[in-house]
Order: C-alpha cells, then structure tokens, then sequence
C-alpha cells in the first residue's frame, strides 16, 4: 500500500524537538542550491538574514515556538546552529496546551496566519502567565501579518500580552539547485474549493521576490485560471508599487521565461503512481523537507539486527543534490537504479582492493582519496538499502495490479465501466485514499464517469468506509476530480494529439519523458515541451480549448538593455506550478533540459511538492 506519512503532530514533545533539531541541521552548506544560472542560495541568504534580524530585536535568551507545518521547511534555510548563536536556547512545538518550564526571557510564536493557530498562542500566553512569569512574548507570521488573526488574538484577550508582532517574509523555500516551493499544502484546496485568492496572492508575492532577487521576466506564459489570477495580480501590484520596489535599477533578467501551470489543468498527473527513484521515494515512505524515513532494518548488519539495544526503528536520510549518487540516480527510472548501483559497486570495491601492487607514491594519493571513497561506499550502502526497501513493496501484488489498472485506464482501456479491481479494494476495505485516487483517474481518464458506474462506486463506499466516504466525494465532486460523462472525451483528443501515452519506452535509456511513469507522459511536462520549443502555444492551438481556463502568452514591457540573453546561451525558463508539483514532473523537466538538442534551463517552483495521496489528503482533509 502506498500511504505519505503527513506531519501530524507528534505525542511527545521530546520528539517534536528532535524532528525540529534535525531538520536544521540541514541548511548548514548551502552548496547543493549553486550550480545553475540562477542562484538558488541567494533564496536561503535572504531569508536567513530576515529571521536573524527578527531575532536580534529580542536580546536575551529565547525560546521559539513553531508552527508545526513550518518547522521543518524552516530547517531548510537556518540550521540550529545559527539559532543558537542567536540565544535560541529553547524550541517547542505549538500545541492547544501549556509551554514546559524554560528558563528564557522570550518567548517566540513563529507560525503562518491561520486562525486555530491563534486560539494555540492564545492557552499558550495564558497558561503561562498564569504561572507568574517574567516574560516577553512575540509572534512573527510567515510570511504576512493578518488582520483577522490580530483581531482573532485581541478577542482572546492576550494582544495586549504581546510585545512585538512581526512579518517573517520567506515566501520560497529553497530544495534544490533547481527547485523551490512555498510549501502550503491547502493552495489547490483554498482556490479551488473554498474559493479562496488568498494563497494566489501569497503566489504572486513569491513571483514578486523572484523578481525583485532575479530581475523582470520578459516573457509569460501560461494556462488555467489560477494561473491567469496570479499573473493578475503580479502585474497589478508592482504597477502599486510603481516599479520603484520591484527590482533594482538597471537590474538585467536571469530567468527570460515563466511558466505558469494551474494544476487543475492536469489532474492525470498527481493520481498516477511516480515512477522515478525519488518519486518512489515520496509515494512509499513520503519525502517532508527533502528528508525520508525508512525501516531501519535494511540498513544494519545482521549482528547489528540481532543486538536488543536498537534504539530506533527508522533511518533518517536527508535527500538532495549534496549527495552526489541520490543526484545521480534521483532522475532515473526505478528500473534502472540497481543496474547503476552494482556498477559503482564494482568501481569503489576496485578503487578499495588493489593496495598491494602499488608504489610509494600511487600509496600516498590511495590514502589522500580514501576518504571521498569511503563517502562514496557510505552513500552506496545507503542507496542500495533504500532500492530494496522499496523493492520489497514494487514487488508485491498489490502495487503492481494498483499499477497495471492505472496503465489500462491510461491507455482509454475498460474506463467506461466499474473496475473489478477498484471493487475488490472496496470489498477489502484497503485505505480509502488509495481507492479513491483510482476512482479519480478512471474518472479524468474516461472525461468523466458514466452516471451508473458513478452512483455504484458511490454506493459501495459509503456501505464500507460510512460517512466519511460521502463527505470525500463531495469534496471531489466539487474540485472536478469526479463528475459525470457529458459530451466531448478531451483526454481521448489530447492523449493522441500530445503522445501523453507512450508504448516500447526505454526506462533504462529513455529517448522521452514518458519514462517517469513507464507509459505516461505528464501533460503538463508536454506543455512545458511544446511551449519552449515552438516557442509558444502556437502548435497547440487545436488542444488549447479542451483544457480549462484560459492561455497567458504576454511580454511584459521591459527596457530592452534588461532583457539581454546572449541567444546562444540556454533560456532559462521557470515553471511555477499553482497548487502543486510532483517528483516526477521535475524529473521529466530535468529530462528535458539535459537533451542534446535542448537550449532551456529549466527551474522549478511550486505552491506544494506533492503526490497522489497527499494532494488526495489536502482535499479532502480526513
């Protein structure tokens, strides 16, 4: 079963602080984020200097309270180390109960804008006050104030007990040389469901600091209402702003394309099981702030197994492109991962074996290298208990005939009634989420369910799973992720008119992206393929009008000497995905980029990363 372990909050604080510890650990080199023509590191510095100098106006010893779902995105831009230069000698995370007893003369709330989170902050501040404390207390929110939470506060009587209220502007969170992501899991819910701007918004501030960090983007494009929305509303704010803020003279252009992707346009993708290793990764064991936990067994020695003293049940791996071999094989099809393991396997034990016939000085350079081998083996040894973790679960049954329906619904086979196989799961009761997320691409897959197929599926549900079976379908039915047949099939029209489905695709020696999911190819990478190479939408007119909202194709007016690219440097494109963004999209871009005909640098920004069983979960919210 592939289920993503979300971040609830922890039983023990002891281990919430653990979690918290860890996850700063990480941002201490920052090297991983250089590398391509836009400097991903120059999005941690700001941010970083945004924080300390937020702290520094708290002198004295500090403890900081975090928002549960911002503490580990945070590690991504501050190690602990730099808080505790910065007299945070205490961190908690923030529960609807009393702080414990810290020594400290402030007490800081670092949390996003939402209004049960305030109701946390307001039994926090009373529970301690009562306890006659001399303490400061602040909140900074990531990355606005809000009106309604100062009211919210104010209403629960502890506004006054709060000294300072501050904006701890960090709208990207920086993962990798080439990706970053605002990390709000409720953007697709809000604007879809909810009917909410206010996260597109939040998005366009985010585009706005690229902008202000990278220079104007000369060109737009981009596709779906909420997309048409955010540009909207960059466009209105910097003309508020006059120009004057938004970028800095004369500044000229690193990114000279944007495109913007409502995730609404392509629904296909988030439901079909990632492929790749680390989208594997993420459906199996769920990646949270570039870090992944596994079952500890597969990485001990059989001694090491036996012994009683395990104090651990799970391995914690930080997974970026600091890792040289995750960055080598994070891209590529499962398939293809053991065949390139064994093959450094032979290389490091070659590079470890031959010390006998050596001379003094071959000796001397063996001994200066050793200890980048010995890195290397250490990273060898990680990954290849990792493939077989998740070997164990691409193995079984269960995924593979999960697998084998998702591709028959991909290929327009048998959609257009019950599946035996989704009514087996039922009858079985396996997670609902898993049988849910099956349910939606036969759905998008066949444009729609036919009404009786619908209403049987809707039936046997709530006979098995109750009540909350009913409210989840609901919530589908209104973000379009379940609906009744009417009319055109699109996804017939454009599964031929863009090759979203490919047959004979080398997973080992892929010639086109449909290898991150064997036989599908993300829609929305082929959008991104088409628009850069032709240039624009202008191959795609036919196709156009069988997606939702509208087409952006805009060129901002920008004095030509800022817009300057060198054209036979590559262009740098970035593509911003509105309400998410799974591995194996990135994968596929990447993809893309390292071809050899290809003159486009691709960067990567999200409102969430995201797969199947998450994006599921943020909508429905069980």
């Amino acid at each position: 079963m592939m289920h993503r372990h979300c971040l609830t909050t922890p039983r023990l604080l002891e281990v919430s602080l653990v979690t918290v510890t860890v996850n700063l650990k990480m941002a201490s080199h920052h090297s991983h984020l250089q590398g391509g023509r836009v400097d991903i590191s120059l999005i941690q510095t700001t941010a970083r200097n945004n924080l300390i100098s937020l702290l520094e106006k708290c002198s004295g010893p500090k403890a900081i309270v975090w928002d549960n779902s911002l503490a580990g995105p945070v590690g991504l831009i501050a190690q602990y180390a730099v808080l505790r230069e910065h007299s945070v000698t205490k961190m908690f995370p923030l529960r609807p109960k009393s702080l414990p007893e810290a020594d400290v003369a402030h007490v800081i709330f670092i949390t996003r804008p939402k209004l049960h989170l305030m109701d946390y902050v307001g039994q926090n501040v009373h529970a301690d006050s009562r306890a006659k404390t001399k303490k400061q207390y602040h909140v900074f929110f990531v990355p606005k104030k809000s009106l309604l939470c100062m009211e919210r506060l104010k209403h629960i009587g502890v506004f006054g007990s709060i000294n300072l209220v501050e904006e701890f502007r960090c709208e990207l969170f920086p993962f990798d040389a080439d990706v970053v992501s605002m990390e709000i899991s409720d953007v697709f819910r809000e604007y879809t469901l909810e009917n909410d701007p206010t996260y597109l918004y939040q998005t366009a501030q985010a585009i706005i600091f690229l902008q202000k960090l990278y220079g104007p983007i000369p060109k737009v494009w981009g596709k779906g209402a909420a997309a048409r929305q955010v540009w909207d509303l960059v466009t209105r704010l910097q003309r508020e702003k006059n120009n004057n803020v938004t970028t800095r003279p004369n500044q000229t252009s690193t990114i000279d394309q944007i495109l913007l992707i409502d995730r609404t346009v392509d629904l296909i993708t988030p439901l079909a099981t990632q492929l790749t290793y680390e989208g594997l990764i993420d459906e199996i064991f769920g990646i949270n702030n570039s870090t992944a936990h596994f079952p500890i067994d597969n990485f001990l020695s059989s001694e090491e197994r036996t012994s009683e003293s395990l104090s651990e049940d799970k391995k914690q791996i930080i997974l970026n492109s600091a890792d040289k071999l995750f960055a080598d094989i994070r891209d590529k099809n499962f398939n293809a991962v053991g065949a390139f393991l064994s093959k450094q396997a032979k290389t490091i034990s070659t590079q470890l074996d031959n010390t006998q016939e050596r001379s003094v000085q071959e000796m001397k350079l063996y001994v200066q290298k050793l200890p980048q081998i010995l890195v290397k083996k250490k990273a060898l040894s990680h990954h290849t208990a990792i493939a077989e973790c998740i070997k164990e679960v691409t193995d079984s049954y269960d995924f593979l005939d999960t697998l084998q329906t998702e591709q028959e619904f991909l290929n327009c086979i048998e959609v257009d009634k019950a599946s035996p196989y989704i009514e087996d799961l039922i009858a079985h009761a396996k997670p609902l989420v898993k049988v849910l997320r099956l349910i939606c691409l036969q759905c998008i897959t066949s444009s729609g369910l036919k009404p009786k197929v619908l209403e049987h599926y809707k039936k046997e549900l709530v006979q098995v799973y109750g009540i909350q079976a009913l409210l989840a379908i609901t919530k589908l039915e209104k973000v379009g992720l379940l609906k009744i047949q009417s009319g055109t099939r699109q996804y017939t029209v454009l599964r031929k008119a863009l090759r979203l489905t490919m047959e004979d695709t080398s997973e080992i020696n892929p010639t086109d992206i449909s290898y991150v999911h064997s036989v599908y190819a993300p829609l929305s990478v082929r959008l991104a393929e088409q628009v850069t190479k032709n240039g624009g939408w202008k191959q795609l007119q036919d196709v156009l009008g069988l997606l939702p909202g509208p087409t952006l194709d805009e060129s901002p007016a920008i004095p030509n000497s800022l817009a300057q690219n060198n054209s036979d440097a590559p262009q740098v494109v970035l593509v911003f995905f509105i309400g998410g963004c799974t591995f194996a999209e990135i994968s596929a871009l990447r993809f893309l980029s390292q071809q050899e005909d290809s003159n486009v640098e691709f960067v990567i920004a999200t409102t969430k990363l995201i797969n199947g069983t998450s994006f599921l979960e943020s909508i429905i919210e069980l």
